[in-house]
This record gives C-alpha cells, sequence and structure tokens, in this order.
C-alpha cells in the first residue's frame, strides 16, 4: 500500500511538474506566420516592424483613419495573429482613431521568448515607438482578454489619454485557479499579472467593457475591478455578451463609440 502510495505521489509531482514547464502552452496558441507572409485588408495599413531588447522584433500593423484624433495601442488575446486581430480595426477607424495592433512574441511574424517581464518589456517599448508620433494625450491603451494585464501596467507608467479594458481578468492567478482548481496554481504559475494591484495606481480615465455571458473570464471580474477604482472608472455592461462575441452586441458598438468620442 505504502509504494502504492508513493507512485501516485511520484506521478502527481511529475504530473505538476510538466505543467510548470509547459504552462505556455495552456496560456498561448499563437498563430505563426511565415516572415514574407503578405497582409491583406480592405482598409489602409501600413506594416511595422519594431526592434526592442536583444534583437527581439515586435511585429505590428498601423492603420491610419482619414482624420485621425489619435491612436489606439491594442493588445489583444492569448490566440491567433494579426491576420484575423486587424479585423478589429473599423471598431476604431470608424471613430476616428488610427490602430496600432502587435502580435506578441512567437506570434505571427513576431520573434523572442514569452515571459512575463519580456511582454511588459516589449509594451513599454512600442509605447515609446507612439511617442515619436503622437503625444501622450492622443495615445489610447486598449488590452482584450490576456492584453488587459498588459496594457494596465503600461497605463501605470505613463499618461496616456485612456485605458480600455475589453473582458479583463481581476487578476491571472484567480483566472487561472477558475480554470484549473486541481492545480496548485500559487507554487507553479509563472505570470502574475495582477490587474488588481495595478489598475489602483493608474491615473486616466478608465473603461471596462465585459459581457454577462462570459464563461473564459468572470464578468464579477469587472466588477471586482471598478469597485476598486471607484469614479476613476466605468463599465459597460453587455447583457448576454460572451468572452469572444462582444461585436455582435450593438451595445458593444455604442459604448466604444461613446468612449472614443
Amino acid at each position: 500500500m505504502i509504494y502504492f502510495i508513493l507512485l501516485l505521489f511520484v506521478f502527481a509531482v511529475g504530473g505538476v511538474t510538466l505543467i510548470a514547464i509547459g504552462q505556455n502552452k495552456l496560456i498561448f496558441f499563437p498563430e505563426k506566420l511565415p516572415q514574407d507572409h503578405v497582409f491583406s485588408f480592405p482598409f489602409p495599413f501600413e506594416e511595422i516592424n519594431v526592434q526592442t531588447e536583444n534583437d527581439v522584433t515586435i511585429n505590428a500593423l498601423h492603420f491610419k483613419a482619414n482624420q485621425s484624433k489619435g491612436v489606439v495601442l491594442y493588445f489583444h488575446g492569448n490566440a491567433g495573429s494579426l491576420v484575423g486581430w486587424g479585423y478589429v480595426a473599423p471598431d476604431f477607424l470608424s471613430n476616428g482613431y488610427d490602430l496600432f495592433i502587435i502580435d506578441y512574441r512567437t506570434f505571427g511574424k513576431s520573434t523572442g521568448n514569452l515571459s512575463e517581464k519580456a511582454l511588459l518589456q516589449d509594451a513599454d517599448s512600442l509605447y515609446n515607438y507612439l511617442l515619436k508620433s503622437y503625444s501622450e494625450d492622443k495615445i489610447i491603451v486598449y488590452g482584450r482578454s490576456l492584453g488587459t494585464g498588459i496594457a494596465t501596467k503600461l497605463a501605470t507608467k505613463y499618461s496616456p489619454k485612456m485605458l480600455v479594458l475589453e473582458t479583463p481578468y481581476y487578476n491571472f492567478k484567480s483566472l487561472a485557479k477558475k480554470h484549473f482548481p486541481f492545480l496548485p496554481v500559487s507554487l507553479i504559475l509563472r505570470y502574475k499579472f495582477p490587474t488588481d494591484k495595478w489598475i489602483v495606481n493608474v491615473n486616466c480615465p478608465i473603461y471596462l467593457i465585459h459581457g454577462t455571458s462570459d464563461h473564459i473570464v468572470p464578468y464579477q471580474s469587472s466588477k471586482k475591478l471598478i469597485e476598486l477604482i471607484g469614479s476613476k472608472g466605468e463599465l459597460f455592461t453587455i447583457v448576454g455578451g460572451g468572452h469572444n462575441n462582444l461585436s455582435d452586441f450593438p451595445e458593444f458598438h455604442q459604448g466604444l463609440s461613446k468612449v472614443l468620442k
């Protein structure tokens, strides 16, 4: 009996270790693109490569509005590439804003290795790249899902016009516990993204957008975040909205237009 218990313990420890080592594969689902891939969209854009530390290249698309009021720096979710994410552009172009949207390391044509530190450093480099062309009062930082933690941390370091978070998590640890309740998340999780700790240090206006039927990142996450920031923030609730379909709801576009007016 004692040998059986020891064997179960060994398998359990081994399983947790493998998950700890391979957690990037549980969190990130990048679509890789060949370096010669040619993007195609029915609206004007420019492909940009931004060099960050250690010769890492972050691939980005810069969409231009006809009469620009500024630019939205967009951090997307944990899957896909700019091939699909580029199609969010009309939401911002129609409201008079340029869009600068990037692929994280290992996504699309971007290079480098993933880590929380690296993602935050890259965000800093991208913001400074935009500062060459836009004043801070013309820059909106926008995060969606995974990107909400990155966007929030970035907004604590600068003074953008506003911070917009679509389907934000309260912090990454609580989200991991929801999806992997059987794992010792606090011990093995390498990605913390403590949005709740960071968001109280953001000084610009903050807007949250969340659906009540989101089964990936619970709507309650936004409710808790708005309680932390009080009058500094506003929550747009999309009744019946899920995690990946908010753009199907007129209320989403109405809320975004109100924010970007």
